[in-house]
């Protein structure tokens, strides 16, 4: 594989509403690690359509591509994991 930049190193995910798969096109390398693993393992679900020298397209169900909230933690906790990383850091 060439050399790419991190700018270069994209992940480009496709989908309409008409269809029931999205396309994932990618040229990062720890996302086609993450993909290949799915292929392996989920044959029937995770598809691998396209492999160049630099990139690899993949189709998978839409309902997989995930949308998430960012996590809340209490300010509470904050505090408690401050105070263990400072008693961690001094020894």
């Amino acid at each position: 594989m060439s050399k790419l930049s991190k700018y270069e190193q994209e992940t480009i995910i496709n989908f309409n509403v008409a269809e029931s798969d999205a396309v994932v096109y990618t040229r990062d390398k720890a996302v086609m690690r993450k993909l290949d693993a799915l292929v392996n393992e989920f044959p029937e679900v995770y598809k691998c359509l396209k492999v160049t020298d630099i990139d690899k397209t993949y189709s998978m169900p839409k309902k997989y591509v995930s949308y998430r909230k960012p996590r809340k933690i209490s300010e509470k906790l904050k505090e408690q994991r401050r105070e263990h990383m400072k008693r961690i850091n001094h020894h």
